[in-house]
């Protein structure tokens, strides 16, 4: 059978016998949220900013959106302050069943919140959101379609028109055969999230490109079982692409946001004071245990702001 691949990524994860809808991502690839809880304390130390900010309203809205196995809002949840606690809703949104085990305090569900008035987060959520691909041949950019059975690829005619339009403005393909993603699905689905938000802060975490850096051929990528692999679009494999974060940020900015902000994880977490700092070597003489633990947290934090690897991650924060 042969789809855009757009269509064939929608069936492949999100179809009647989909990836996502039977697989947990941790069994999978590594993401910030399975790398270290420090990741969760720093999404509740900006929590709190937003809560500040608000004046501390009555109920404080926590949404993960895309939350995979609702890992990020279990751990802030049981770090937070009793107080806070008490006022928080906290959301995770997915279209997987809900996991077992998981707070009751937990409210899962496939669709966002109506409205919210607090943090709503997507970490690693726009990279799956699927999309067409783009090739440029002598004629102008043509659609790849794809066999969902195989993977092989062959071209077929011009995108739609506002697809091209997307292509010239955050795309532009220079030469024959380079491709594009063509990001327009997830720029929509980004807006939905900042329509939502009343006040408070969206924060997308993914790897990113920004328009004058796209890759010459494209970004789309297989994982299965922690290892990269070919991305067929068959259901036994994640596929994703790196995700054009300034379209985003327009998109948000479009659809409400006052202020957007867009950093990497390493510089946003180290503002959160995630260092990967050592601790001092006394503490070896006078506290091993406590020496120890400090190793392991400063090693685990390392990799969360490691600039070729998780700290690499594009963050765009908007608010309203």
């Amino acid at each position: 059978m042969w789809l855009t691949w757009r269509a064939a990524t929608e069936r492949a994860l999100y179809g009647e016998k989909g990836f996502y809808l039977r697989e947990r991502p941790s069994g999978h690839f590594r993401t910030s949220v399975s790398a270290s809880a420090a990741f969760a304390e720093a999404v509740l130390a900006l929590l709190r900013e937003v809560d500040a900010e608000l004046g501390e309203p009555d109920a404080l809205d926590l949404v993960d959106v895309g939350a995979g196995e609702g890992m990020l809002v279990a751990q802030v949840l049981a770090a937070a302050e009793p107080a806070l606690r008490a006022r928080l809703r906290v959301t995770a949104v997915d279209l997987s069943p809900r996991p077992e085990g998981l707070p009751e305090r937990i409210d899962w569900s496939s669709e966002l919140p109506a409205s919210i008035t607090g943090l709503a987060i997507a970490n690693e959520w726009l990279d799956n959101i699927p999309l067409d691909v783009a090739e440029q041949t002598p004629e102008g950019p043509r659609l790849v379609m794809v066999n969902v059975c195989t993977g092989d690829e062959r071209l077929d005619g011009p995108p739609a028109p506002a697809d091209r339009e997307w292509l010239d403005r955050w795309w532009p393909l220079c030469r024959v055969g380079a491709r594009a993603e063509i990001g327009r699905p997830r720029d929509e689905a980004w807006a939905s999230v900042v329509t939502r938000l009343t006040r408070g802060r969206a924060i997308a975490i993914d790897y990113a490109h920004p328009v004058d850096n796209r890759p010459l051929c494209g970004t789309l990528t297989g994982y299965r079982d922690g290892a990269v692999v070919a991305p067929i679009p068959d259901a036994t494999c994640d596929i994703t692409a790196h995700v054009a974060l300034d379209a985003c940020a327009e998109a948000g900015r479009r659809a409400g946001a006052i202020s957007t902000a867009l950093s990497t994880q390493r510089a946003a977490l180290r503002a959160l004071g995630i260092t990967g700092a050592r601790p001092p070597i006394d503490l070896a003489r006078t506290d091993p245990r406590a020496y120890l633990r400090a190793l392991a947290r400063a090693s685990e934090e390392a990799e969360l702001i490691d600039p070729s690897g998780l700290g690499g991650f594009g963050w765009l924060i908007q608010r309203r």
